[in-house]
């Protein structure tokens, strides 16, 4: 690796941990499949509230650096052509207004760049407006998640007793990290190996080993294709889903499904059990589970926090559409898409956000009926920033790293001179292209940004734009 290269990475992480928080830059580590083991590992004590599995731990101490002042952060009215605001930011705006004309980005183009400790915002184009963000609304669906439900919290896939003798109900908890490989693909998180053996256990030692299997999936409700209809890039939304039902070995990016991936997920605990000399007596059928049922096994997921961090760093759309049902339950809406909708838009708004003109129609940023602006974005970010709330950080521990990892890691690589500074989420559908993240610049100010645009003629020279604007933000005193 260039001199260079790791310098910058090694200075933008020291600078930003000092930004956000000592503690996590002790315990900044390697990455594993868009993860950094050490941040993943920290999560459960950033929770205030705490998860529903585990008690809360220490809260880290905000930094001297990050004095909580985001009070200046205010919502402005539709911007024109590009303005800036506030001492120093004369230079950056001179930077950012000719890159934001290069025609690769089409004919609408919206930003916003903010101080992500004071809220002061630098540079603004149209930022108000509302644009469709594609997979920056990522970055609002971890916001909401993490905010209703913390991130140590865990998801349960259980096996109760049926209603019938010799009857067990494998139950989805909507855990989007469950696996039915040996060796789990992303580290800890929900494992069918691992519950079948517990299971096997209990029935053995009850003397039971033959059983009926039924599987409930009824947590998440509504329908569960998405409106862009079948695409590689999304699984069947259900409850009870193994390995983002993909039928290889892959763990990322797009990919055909199984077209029952609750089934198809019952089907592979049946053949677990019998491993583990338990027979499953015909095939599994759909069951309702009771709901006052003692668990006979349990397996849980990876922490929110991990779920965040990998889902906003390789763009999972399976993790993402899942957190947004999850948002939903925890606020007391159904886990559906309008459910989610609904609890998405109240969370951010409790967070003091201003969501006018907002449309959250999915948690993934496929569907083009969802609306952000550049402002709410940056406000998103720097509320992640926050020392107030520590439950947001994996918002920004979670964005890819320029040049490194993630959906970013081709992109400001090699010898730019941004690569390892920026951190940010991609958004890219046909002639919709967005990037917003986070960066420290050479004043050593964490400062947040977004570009969304759209009508691009093509997403090579639009992401290259959009790269430069990035660096521009980076490199500007």
């Amino acid at each position: 690796m260039p001199w260079v290269k790791t310098w910058q990475l090694i200075t933008a992480s020291a600078v930003a941990g000092l930004v956000l928080s000592g503690a996590t830059v002790s315990a900044a580590g390697p990455w594993d499949s868009g993860q950094r083991k050490a941040e993943r590992d920290r999560v459960a004590s950033w929770s205030r509230m705490g998860g529903v599995d585990h008690g809360a731990g220490p809260l880290p101490q905000p930094a001297p650096s990050a004095p909580g002042v985001l009070s200046g952060l205010s919502a402005t009215g539709p911007g024109g052509a590009g303005k800036q605001a506030g001492a120093g930011s004369d230079g950056l705006a001179e930077a950012l207004r000719p890159l934001l004309a290069d025609p690769a980005l089409g004919n609408l183009r919206t930003a916003s760049v903010v101080d992500a400790a004071t809220g002061r915002v630098l540079y603004e184009a149209k930022p108000r407006e509302a644009m469709t963000p594609a997979s920056t609304v990522k970055i609002a669906t971890a916001a909401a998640v993490l905010t209703a439900l913390g991130p140590e919290h865990r998801f349960r896939t259980t096996v109760t007793p049926g209603a019938g003798p010799g009857q067990i109900i494998l139950v989805g908890g909507g855990d989007p990290s469950l696996t039915a490989k040996k060796k789990p693909p992303a580290g800890s998180g929900g494992s069918l190996v691992a519950l079948a053996a517990d299971t096997a256990q209990a029935l053995k030692a009850a003397g039971t080993e033959s059983v009926t299997l039924g599987y409930d999936d009824s947590l998440y409700t509504g329908p569960a294709r998405h409106p862009i209809g079948d695409n590689p890039n999304l699984a069947l939304i259900t409850a009870l889903t193994a390995d983002e039902a993909r039928p290889d070995l892959s763990v990322s990016g797009p990919v055909e499904r199984v077209k029952d991936p609750s089934g198809e997920t019952a089907r592979a605990f049946a053949a677990l059990l019998k491993e583990r000399g338990i027979e499953v007596t015909g095939p599994p059928a759909k069951a309702k589970a009771a709901v006052d049922a003692e668990p006979l096994a349990t397996t849980l997921s990876t922490p929110l926090g991990g779920l965040v961090e990998r889902m906003l760093t390789n763009s999972d759309n399976d993790i993402a559409e899942s957190l947004a049902r999850q948002t939903a339950l925890a606020s007391g809406q159904p886990g559906s898409f309008e459910g989610a909708e609904k609890a998405v838009a109240a969370k951010l708004a409790g967070l003091g956000l201003d969501t006018a003109g907002s449309r959250f129609a999915d948690g993934s940023g496929l569907n083009r009926a969802d609306k952000l602006s550049a402002a709410l974005l940056t406000e998103l970010l720097a509320k992640a920033a926050d020392p107030q709330r520590p439950e947001l950080r994996p918002v920004l521990t979670g964005l890819p790293v320029a040049g490194f990892t993630g959906t970013l890691r081709g992109r400001n690589a090699g010898d730019s001179p941004a690569a390892g500074l920026i951190r940010a989420k991609t958004g890219t559908l046909s002639g919709v292209n967005s990037l917003a993240g986070t960066v420290v610049d050479p004043s050593g100010r964490l400062l947040a940004f977004a570009f969304l645009t759209a009508n691009s003629p093509g997403p090579e020279g639009a992401e290259r734009a959009l790269d430069k604007l990035a660096a521009a933000v980076a490199s500007t005193r």
